[in-house]
């Protein structure tokens, strides 16, 4: 058993073998935390816009006369 671990662990081919395929699950690793990363980004910009448009519509809603918001109500209010 002792004969074959030692073969295993001084033989280059098997060496190189090894670290390629840790080298490659390392890297697919790193990509995966990337691809993760960058839809995280992408829906915190959607969310921030999103939250623009909202605060813009409050803000366009604050702006408007008390007569103009009666008025607006009254069109969506059951009688």
């Amino acid at each position: 058993m002792s004969a074959i671990l030692t073969w295993l662990l001084t033989n280059p081919t098997v060496l190189a073998i090894g670290a390629g395929l840790v080298g490659a699950l390392g890297w697919d690793f790193h990509q995966r935390l990337a691809g993760a990363r960058a839809e995280r980004n992408k829906q915190a910009e959607a969310e921030a816009a999103a939250r623009d448009v909202a605060d813009q519509v409050d803000n366009d809603i604050g702006a408007l006369p008390a007569q103009a918001v009666r008025k607006e109500l009254k069109s969506w209010a059951r009688d």
